[in-house]
């Protein structure tokens, strides 16, 4: 024991005393971020998340399993009120029928555990995803990042699950594109157990659908058909999501929703302009995935995979019935295309269309109520649709370009790029 004191008080010592030699940016980047970042995730994941919230996602969940775990009915919520509900179909609650043998405040703390936990592998694996070995200020500064943000610090307070939906899609992602034909499989696992809780990621499968990766998909089928076969006739009121729950997901409603539909329902808007912006947005991102998919998808399967799936995201939430703020964390893996030289993201636009889904800030006014409203209730929305326009724009703008000087075989990326990929490849003499 006194040894190991010894070692940690000469440790401290050495990291404060004078160095033989200048430290690196990265040195001294690492040595700033580190702390705080951690104290960052303490923070949300423990001070944040036991003081909780008026928004409670678990509590729902909770009584669901706890009503499973004693053959009582599930989907028998009262869909008037304002509260959170539960939606999960009946696989997803055979899959977290576990917390339902916890008391409560244990399970609520193991839930936020697990969920934290699943957002730190993440951001590890995005890192190596891109290339940056652990050590480098990657890390500390995209877990800094991610746990500063609205998505990630309401994931935790508000106790939801949206934490293991982010790592399940990163590691759909990195076996995706492993190239391995064994690993499609658990690529569709990955997503397939993310579909048995809530089907956000589903507008992914077009990747793999694009780039005839069946296993994958075949995979993503099956596992939340099992599941819900599985807990089917174990739960006590399985017909009653069908005709209950489901008929809920599918409507529109004026609150906490940050669709264009939700939105334009909130502020009274007329319903051809509602539709007229939801056509809109779905002309941009299919313009640009047909962009990305055409000049990217062969060349750049990293950048293409990404932003596509950046695109696929935001669209589906603007233009779909439902769409909530915290569901920005999954564009975690789009934003970190920033690293790439060929990034749409390298320009102010974008980053400003990021404050606007992933602050914390919040915009009321409490001196102007209606117009304090409306800067905190539309900035998700905002910076969603702002994003899409740029990433269009950015693509449309590179085809445009690449188009006017007949370079369009060799791709849409600037010239510069090509020049230095290929001095990068060219062997030089000795």
């Amino acid at each position: 024991m006194y040894g190991a004191d010894v070692a940690v008080a000469d440790s401290v010592r050495n990291m404060l005393r004078p160095r033989t030699g200048p430290p690196s940016t990265a040195a001294i980047l690492r040595a700033a971020l580190w702390p705080i970042a951690i104290m960052s995730i303490i923070h949300r994941s423990y001070v944040l998340s036991t003081n909780g919230y008026i928004t409670d996602d678990f509590g729902p969940v909770y009584r669901a399993v706890s009503n499973f775990r004693r053959g009582l009915d599930i989907y028998n919520e009262h869909f008037d009120y304002v509260d959170p509900h539960y939606l999960y179909p009946p696989g997803g609650t055979l899959l977290m029928a576990p917390f339902g043998y916890m008391p409560v405040f244990a399970s609520h703390n193991w839930f936020v555990f697990f969920n934290t936990v699943a957002m730190i592998v993440a951001a590890v694996l995005l890192v190596r995803l891109f290339s940056f070995s652990l050590t480098s200020v990657a890390l500390p500064a995209l877990l800094l990042a991610m746990f500063c943000t609205e998505s990630v610090t309401n994931t935790l307070v508000f106790t939801n699950i949206n934490g293991c939906i982010l790592l399940l899609e990163v590691l759909f992602f990195r076996w995706l594109l492993d190239g391995r034909t064994n690993l499609q499989w658990w690529a569709g696992i990955a997503i397939g157990l993310s579909l048995v809780v809530k089907p956000l990621l589903s507008v992914l499968l077009l990747l793999p659908l694009l780039n005839r990766q069946w296993r994958a998909l075949v995979m993503a089928a099956v596992v939340p058909l099992v599941f819900n076969a599985a807990a089917w006739p174990l739960v006590s009121d399985p017909m009653d999501f069908v005709k209950r729950t489901l008929p809920y997901i599918f409507s529109t409603r004026d609150y906490f929703n940050s669709s264009i539909l939700g939105n334009g329902v909130y502020y009274g808007l007329p319903m051809w302009l509602i539709l007229a912006l939801r056509v809109l947005f779905l002309v941009l991102a299919i313009a640009s995935l047909w962009l990305l998919a055409r000049f990217y998808r062969e060349r750049d399967p990293l950048f293409w995979m990404l932003t596509s799936s950046g695109v696929l995201l935001i669209a589906s939430w603007l233009v779909l019935s439902l769409a909530q703020g915290y569901y920005s964390m999954m564009l975690f893996p789009f934003l970190m295309t920033v690293v790439l030289p060929n990034s749409v993201l390298r320009n102010w636009p974008a980053w400003l269309a990021t404050y606007g889904f992933l602050t914390m800030d919040r915009w009321l006014l409490w001196r102007w109520p209606t117009t304090g409203r409306y800067l905190e209730y539309i900035k998700i929305t905002y910076g969603w649709s702002l994003m899409l326009v740029v990433v269009f724009a950015v693509l449309c703008f590179r085809y445009l370009d690449a188009k006017a000087e007949d370079r369009l075989p060799d791709g849409i990326d600037p010239p510069w790029m090509t020049d230095e990929k290929i001095r990068r490849l060219t062997p030089t003499s000795a």
